[in-house]
């Protein structure tokens, strides 16, 4: 499969686009810079310079495309509506990679026994509401002859698969810690972080361009989000 992913260059989305060549996908990557480029051919992923404000190539990309993953920025609106427009019609996958903060406490108080379901989440907090509506689009999309999905990682850890990142989370804490020589928590300490490991992700991703491909049918109904720990 020809599969195109944004934020190619990064810890989740280089992670994804290894992978996914290790499995034997074609896989062609956005990245910033020359350097990244480098990186990514090095990788055996083919990577397209450019940035999520380039709208008329991501609308290529998406076209020349057998499937999409958005995995850049969750909060890059008119990344999202170009990738929408280059998928409509087409009967293609678009993952979208949001986040479990969107049901998240802004409050950082203790943990609660509430589970939340698809068809039951909780309000968003003010500082998600953008996130959760760019969110809702992808799952829209549906309607429009996308198979869509939205994906919701918890909290990443581990080793990149293949380009030389870190996670944003986890290593940046342990950094401050090291170099103030004081662990820092969240709130009162009371809350509790879901966590999975970046290999898992891989593989989620993997799985769920296969099933969303082979879905003999997709509609706004069956276009959901996924929380993954």
């Amino acid at each position: 499969m020809n599969v195109f992913i944004t934020g190619a260059a990064g810890f989740i989305g280089g992670s994804i686009a290894t992978g996914l060549v290790q499995k034997g996908h074609h896989v062609t990557g956005l990245v910033r810079s020359a350097e990244q480029a480098e990186e990514l051919t090095a990788l055996r992923i083919v990577p397209v310079v450019g940035t999520l404000d380039d709208k008329a190539l991501l609308i290529e990309q998406a076209r020349r495309a057998d499937a999409v993953i958005n995995a850049a920025s969750s909060d890059h609106l008119g990344a999202v509506l170009a990738l929408i427009e280059g998928l409509e019609g087409s009967d293609k996958p678009l993952l979208h990679t949001s986040g479990s903060s969107i049901v998240g406490d802004a409050s950082g108080g203790e943990h609660s026994d509430v589970i939340y379901y698809e068809d039951n989440l909780p309000a968003p907090t003010s500082d998600k509401a953008a996130r959760v509506a760019i969110d809702d689009r992808v799952i829209a999309s549906a309607q429009e002859g996308v198979r869509s999905a939205v994906l919701c990682n918890t909290l990443i850890y581990g080793h990149s698969l293949g380009v030389n990142r870190d996670s944003v989370q986890l290593p940046s804490l342990v950094k401050k810690a090291r170099k103030s020589g004081v662990v820092r928590h969240v709130g009162s300490g009371g809350n509790i972080w879901s966590n999975v490991h970046i290999d898992d992700v891989v593989e989620l991703y993997a799985l769920a361009l296969e099933k969303t491909r082979l879905a003999p049918s997709i509609s706004l109904k069956a276009a959901k989000r996924h929380f993954w720990t």
